[in-house]
């Protein structure tokens, strides 16, 4: 990867499953579109589209932004076929000269009903990818890789990998695995709250129906957590692990560490009592910014 795509994803990005242009009304639509656009002037380098977007989705955030890196995180492999997804990528590239970036993850079984050999299958779809028409390269591409062979698929045939609910400690495990060419790109969770009791509680609203999920449960057993940490919504030291929880500058610290275990990028996914992450926070996001000013 070159030092250009580095730069373009920035240091710092915001996440967020609440950009979805599809599932709203036309005011909702609306606000997205400030939303973005505010995170572009914050000078945020990527804005992550999470929570298994479409790339209709995507589009309407490129078209209301300019400069800003855009990327799905992710779009599942099982809702849109590889063709279907390069034609639409095709048409918006006119807004978007390049500063988009489709991000593939496989989803998860008890999601899934199709579910099968996920390895196989993203190999298969990238294999696709690689002859529509036009093709959607490795260059365009990251994948939301957290075990050792998904984790090798990514640096072989994408940008890199964009883990989502992960330790700093895996961090440097996907570097290594990676190797130092690839972009690592983590996400981070974030509770903006001094009162640490009530910020962990807002992360167990959250994290309690990850830990339904087998992909993620099965790579916190293999970091070293115990099926004990997973009651109840998260054990306290499974909490401490996975989010950034305090002021700013206690995220801004937290951050640090997946930089300094070799994230490229950082993406902040901020979570509020009130709406559970599905909100647009814009405040947190403009405090995050004053926080990491010149860093992102």
């Amino acid at each position: 990867m070159t030092s250009e795509a580095r730069e373009a994803f920035g240091r710092v990005g915001i996440w967020s499953s609440a950009l979805h242009g599809s599932r709203t009304d036309g005011p909702g639509r609306q606000a997205i579109a400030e939303a973005v656009a505010e995170l572009e002037e914050l000078e945020y380098g990527t804005v992550w589209i999470g929570g298994s977007p479409s790339i209709e989705d995507a589009a309407a955030v490129v078209a209301a932004t300019r400069t800003v890196t855009v990327a799905t995180g992710i779009l599942s492999i099982w809702d849109q076929s590889a063709e279907e997804v390069a034609a639409r990528i095709a048409e918006i590239e006119a807004s978007a000269r390049g500063r988009f970036v489709l991000g593939l993850g496989v989803s998860h079984g008890p999601m899934v009903p199709q579910y099968s050999k996920p390895y196989s299958a993203m190999a298969a779809y990238l294999d696709a990818l690689d002859t529509t028409t036009p093709p959607v390269g490795s260059e365009r591409r990251i994948i939301a890789a957290l075990g050792p062979k998904m984790l090798k698929l990514a640096s072989g045939r994408t940008l890199g990998a964009h883990p989502y609910l992960v330790t700093a400690e895996h961090t440097a495990e996907a570097r290594a695995a990676l190797g130092p060419g690839a972009l690592l790109a983590p996400e981070l969770s974030v509770v903006l709250d001094t009162d640490i009791d009530r910020a962990r509680a807002t992360a167990r609203n959250m994290l309690a129906m990850y830990l339904q999920l087998p992909n993620y449960t099965a790579n916190l057993l293999r970091l070293g957590f115990a099926e004990s940490d997973f009651d109840g919504g998260g054990s306290t030291r499974l909490l401490d692990a996975l989010f950034a929880l305090g002021d700013a500058e206690r995220v801004k610290a937290r951050t640090r560490e997946y930089h300094d275990a070799g994230a490229d990028h950082v993406a902040l996914q901020v979570l509020t009592a009130d709406e559970g992450g599905g909100g647009l926070p814009r405040a947190e996001w403009r405090e995050l910014a004053g926080a990491f000013a010149g860093e992102l």
